[in-house]
């Protein structure tokens, strides 16, 4: 029986808004934020990923949000999860406290820091798809965590009945080619890092988690679209108008500079908790006006 994946096309890696001292999370701007995102098209939203500040979110700011999230979308698009940890047993929490919340779906980062052998690594994954009934897909994204998930990982992970795919982020598109190639055609793909969309896409791949669409969802599902309609000299078009926002976008750690561009469009505070800062001047500068030129440039298309 063929898994049924959580979305295709565009999912919005979504920033999480706090107050302006960062001591909660503003729950007025979430609400529009994922408004506007559905407005602009989104097939799917993550809530607590890398861009959602996950680590720095508590247990009760975490089921708050998600079920808030799930709230405002209503069923009009997936909402998932992020629950990765280097815990496998708070992964698991993290989990079953998603779906709890009514979340659609899950993702997962490689384990960190202690990172796990092989054989604990597949053990990791499969206890958190076996805490609950939802689709898990794998976040593979080894210059944050230290530890690489193989392609000879991902066959073994890939006949478990709810790990659907994942979200590769490595940067080698070598890699993702040998994963839809070799994990077969129940296990997805998604372009973990947006300079990739097109390319994840032209090979197969079913889409992409996008930091970009935080600022401009409509260009970035209008991307994916034509990719998915077989125009991909369109969507390339797309993609090199962003290219030049997008190397703003990590310039400094994300989600530095995605938290400025957003509060720079007036959707929420600039307000990070450490250990992230807010950006460098000159970074500041330069990503302000590579959102003109995007903005100007995207009108056309």
């Amino acid at each position: 029986m063929k898994k049924k994946l959580p979305f295709t096309g565009l999912c919005t890696a979504m920033v999480t808004p706090f107050s302006p001292d960062g001591s909660s999370v503003d729950r007025d701007a979430l609400v529009r934020m994922t408004e506007r995102q559905i407005e602009g098209g989104a097939d799917a939203l993550l809530f607590l990923g890398t861009t959602g500040e996950a680590p720095t979110v508590n247990d009760e700011e975490r089921a708050d949000l998600l079920s808030l999230a799930v709230r405002v979308v209503r069923g009009r698009i997936p909402v998932i999860a992020g629950c990765g940890s280097n815990d496998t047993s708070r992964a698991v929490a993290h989990a079953t406290a998603a779906e709890r919340a009514g979340c659609d779906g899950l993702l997962a980062v490689t384990p960190y820091y202690n990172k796990g052998t092989d054989e604990g690594v597949i053990r990791h994954f499969e206890a958190i798809a076996d805490a609950s009934s939802l689709p898990l897909i794998l976040y593979n994204v080894p210059g944050r965590t230290g530890s690489d998930l193989l392609v000879s990982l991902c066959r073994r992970l890939s006949e478990h009945p709810r790990i659907v795919g994942i979200k590769e982020a490595s940067g080698d598109i070598r890699r993702c080619a040998r994963l839809i190639a070799e994990c077969g055609e129940d296990f997805a793909v998604w372009a973990g890092n947006d300079s990739e969309a097109v390319s994840v896409m032209a090979l197969g791949g079913s889409g992409v988690f996008s930091v970009v669409s935080n600022l401009y969802p409509e260009a970035v599902k209008e991307m994916c679209r034509r990719m998915e309609a077989g125009d991909t000299r369109g969507a390339a078009r797309i993609q090199m108008i962003l290219l030049p926002l997008i190397d703003a976008l990590f310039s400094e750690v994300n989600p530095v500079p995605v938290k400025c561009a957003c509060s720079l469009l007036g959707l929420c505070s600039p307000a990070l908790r450490l250990p992230l800062s807010a950006m460098e001047e000159k970074n500041r500068i330069r990503l302000a006006e590579e959102m003109d030129r995007a903005g100007e440039r995207l009108s056309g298309i």
